[in-house]
């Protein structure tokens, strides 16, 4: 992918530029996927579960809060946050990993990654305008998406994108307050998706002095744990408010001291972050039941990559006209890393005769 012009003048809209680049990510077709990609458990395991799309959502409520109470823009964290797993293929890490696998495998060096591929499907595969690709974002949403996470500089990325984005600089403060709202849902949502599925439960968490801090918040409450419901309920609210409250006070207290990363945690409860996710990854994430899922998933994205490159006449007609400009491994990726669960699933079936 070459640079481009990338921003295009808009006259006469009534909306800030922030809440436009929103409005433009939850109209994209791309957005709407999501609500069909694994989290943690597949969009079949039942209706309660969260996806990506509610996964998004939820990230997008923590960052404006967050960004309200510090004075900063919420429309455009809210916009990073909707936009921040575009890139996402189906199910889950699992299948950026393999597609990034079977990408190097096949000499394709710079394989698969799912940040790079939110800010490629905003900039470039999303296709509203006649004059140009992408959905025409500001440079801001646009930083955002791109540097999600630290380090934001890879070996993989072009090199026009260092120049145009400096990669050694840290983006908006309001992405930076994407990326730990990201962590702070997910690690409430996957515990009360985990419990609820029965795969584990509050006793095997203790070991993690987080959750013992947390519990005791609920149980001061007076609801017991026969109440599994309102307890788990009333668990994530806590975790939750715990650490957007712990972030508000350390970030202030950074922002006050001039620090040039000053959005996270103190010291102790980085720690304790870190515990616990290390254990939910033991408990949660590699139980054998989501092993089993993800396994099935791993195998439909190497039969959809392998059919896919020896037959490209199986693509749709967008895909295979980026042929013309683009390489054929990035070209089956993009159409792999866009599928929806359900759709990876029936185009593999249908393509290995499973019907």
């Amino acid at each position: 992918m070459q640079p481009t012009q990338r921003f295009y003048k808009i006259d006469n809209d009534f909306r800030n530029p922030y809440a436009r680049d929103r409005d433009r990510i939850i109209h994209s077709g791309s957005f709407r996927k999501l609500e069909y990609k694994t989290q943690v458990f597949l969009n079949q395991e039942g209706d309660f579960f969260r996806t990506r799309l509610t996964h998004s959502l939820e990230v997008s409520q923590i960052a404006r809060s967050i960004t309200s109470h510090l004075g900063l823009n919420e429309s455009l964290a809210e916009a990073i946050a909707l936009a921040h797993d575009l890139g996402h293929t189906p199910f889950g890490h699992v299948g950026g990993d393999t597609l990034d696998e079977c990408l190097r495998d096949d000499g394709f060096k710079n394989g698969f990654e799912h940040n790079f591929q939110s800010f490629r499907v905003v900039s470039l595969l999303e296709k509203r305008y006649k004059q140009f690709d992408g959905l025409n974002l500001t440079f801001a949403t646009l930083e955002g998406i791109l540097k999600h996470s630290y380090p934001y500089k890879k070996s993989f990325l072009p090199t026009w994108i260092d120049e145009q984005f400096d990669l050694e600089k840290h983006p908006s403060l309001e992405a930076m307050i994407v990326d730990r709202a990201d962590e702070i849902a997910y690690m409430s949502h996957d515990i009360d998706d985990g419990i609820n599925s029965g795969l584990i439960d509050f006793d095997e968490l203790m070991e993690s002095e987080l959750i013992v801090e947390i519990r005791q918040k609920v149980e001061a409450e007076g609801i017991d744990r026969s109440e599994d419901e309102m307890f788990r309920y009333r668990f994530s609210s806590h975790l939750i408010n715990h650490l957007v409250y712990s972030l508000i006070d350390f970030t202030k207290l950074q922002l006050e001291n001039g620090s040039d990363f000053p959005i996270g945690f103190e010291k102790e409860l980085e720690t304790k972050i870190k515990k616990l996710k290390k254990l939910l990854h033991k408990k949660l994430y590699q139980h054998p039941n989501i092993v089993l899922k993800m396994f099935a998933g791993k195998q439909a994205i190497k039969g959809l990559y392998n059919g896919l490159m020896q037959e490209v006449n199986m693509l749709p007609k967008f895909y295979s006209q980026q042929l013309e400009v683009r390489s054929k491994h990035r070209v089956v990726a993009d159409f792999i890393a866009s599928m929806s669960d359900r759709h990876a699933l029936s185009f593999h079936n249908e393509m290995y005769g499973k019907i």
